[in-house]
């Protein structure tokens, strides 16, 4: 398999991370899981956003509390639903955490992908064209809002500002992270986003990422941008277990089940193939052995690429109980 681009010393640092669902659960729970992702060493926790879910939490509050008692791990929304999200707000509350936080917020940007869900709360369903329509004025209205600047004027066909002053401006400057999958969001990735969160495989699988990443490449360049300057973050279904799993092939949604060496392939295809320069672990049962197992695989995969030598206990991995 070709890869897009061969690896070289203008990619963006490697990344890995950990979803997490926002269930309604106790702060502790919560707690255990991100607090563990960052002991491991991983940089980046998602957490998805359903706000119609009755089952879950606020993306936004959950991820207030879980950076409050992190110091180094990222987070972001994986990704923002923006049509229940007004761009105004959605500027205020990221710049906010990011402050507070000491600059370790990221924002992952959705258009809306569950209409049927999202009119229950009274907003106007809009078209797919519209939905991108509406997502490429919302970064303009954040990143204007950012800047903080006072007088600011926005026109569109879905948001508008009057005069606003933006404002704070947040300490780093935070990723937008775009969750796209159609042809026209993939082209508004190239030209505007910072970054792209590639949807799980059962929404756009595998076999299609490839494609993906070089239509997002050729917009940038259309754009006048280095499509290696904007971050790609591969998120990944599956398990870490004990016995060797089926061969995993790049195709299809199935969810990964594999060993330790198992994944380091895969990692290995998404990052050396397809250039993704983050990988992000989404376990069939979110746990602290899952995400310990995962991060030790992400450690000794930057050790050997980084040309450093192997911990000692590199079989630490495929050791312990099945993929609890």
């Amino acid at each position: 398999m070709s890869g897009v681009f061969a690896p070289d010393s203008k990619q963006l640092p490697i990344r890995f991370g950990v979803a997490l669902p926002p269930a309604v659960a106790s702060l502790d729970e919560h707690l255990l899981l991100a607090q563990a992702a960052e002991a491991a060493g991983l940089d980046l926790i998602g957490v998805m956003d359903h706000p119609y879910h009755p089952r879950y939490l606020d993306t936004l509050s959950l991820i207030g509390m879980l950076l409050a008692r992190s110091e180094r791990v990222h987070i972001f929304p994986d990704v923002a639903n923006l049509p229940l999200r007004p761009p105004e707000m959605l500027a205020k509350a990221a710049a906010s955490l990011d402050l507070l936080s000491g600059g370790r917020f990221e924002l992952g940007l959705g258009s809306g992908g569950y209409w049927d869900a999202i009119k229950t709360f009274g907003v106007r369903p809009l078209t797919r064209a519209q939905s991108v329509d509406a997502l490429e004025e919302a970064i303009a209205i954040i990143r204007a809002l950012w800047s903080g600047a006072h007088g600011i004027r926005f026109s569109g066909d879905h948001y508008r500002l009057e005069d606003a002053t933006g404002g704070p401006t947040p300490p780093h400057e935070i990723g937008i992270w775009i969750g796209a999958q159609g042809t026209r969001l993939l082209e508004t990735t190239g030209r505007l986003a910072d970054g792209w969160a590639a949807p799980i495989p059962s929404y756009l699988p595998y076999e299609r990422w490839g494609e993906a990443q070089t239509r997002i490449d050729s917009a940038a360049r259309a754009a006048g941008r280095d499509p290696r300057a904007i971050r790609r973050l591969a998120q990944v279904v599956g398990a870490v277990t004990d016995p060797p799993g089926p061969t995993w092939e790049p195709a299809g949604a199935a969810p990964i089940r594999g060993h330790a060496a198992q994944w380091a392939d895969v990692i290995t295809y998404l990052v050396e193939e397809l250039r993704f320069d983050a990988v992000v672990f989404w376990p069939e049962q979110a746990s602290v052995a899952q995400i310990g197992r995962f991060a030790e695989i992400a450690t000794e995969f930057r050790n050997r690429r980084d040309g450093r030598p192997l911990p000692k206990n590199r079989q630490a991995v495929n050791r312990g109980g099945s993929h609890a």
